[in-house]
């Protein structure tokens, strides 16, 4: 692994994580919702119409963010090294795994670690292992 010390961002990174520990508190705080994007987004194919509009700011925050980032800085160039095939598969993999683990990465791995969750601490330690062994395997077995 190659780390570019010339290009790392460790203030724009703590900024970033502070943007996003400050939204999962405001959302938690005035809304009684956990933050994760699964959730959020699953709630969207099952609409309840109080529900619908705060699911709605959320995400379109998500899409909004970089593009305003873009505006005062140049996006990072992104070097996918996966195939059309790879990436589906991936995310229909990462979708399944979500609803096995009743949420995503964000909900357990954000949100559940600062509750102290039992439950999420479980998930995100399977999300990483599961991570861990499936890089191991494509990059030094099956590459």
């Amino acid at each position: 692994m190659y780390i570019d010390w010339s290009h790392f961002t460790p203030w724009t990174a703590l900024a970033g994580g502070l943007l996003i520990g400050v939204s999962v508190a405001l959302l938690i705080l005035f809304n009684g919702r956990v933050a994760g994007i699964s959730g959020i987004l699953g709630g969207l194919l099952r609409p309840v119409r109080r529900d619908i509009g705060w699911r709605i700011a959320f995400l379109a925050g998500l899409v909004i963010a970089p593009l305003v980032y873009g505006l005062y800085e140049p996006l990072p160039t992104i070097h996918i090294q996966a195939s059309t095939i790879q990436l589906v598969c991936s995310g229909l993999l990462v979708g399944i795994g979500t609803r096995y683990g009743a949420g995503c990465t964000s909900g357990h791995g954000v949100c559940g670690l600062s509750r102290r969750s039992p439950r999420s601490f479980v998930a995100t330690a399977a999300f990483m292992l599961a991570g861990f062994v499936a890089v191991y395997i494509l990059r030094h077995v099956v590459l």
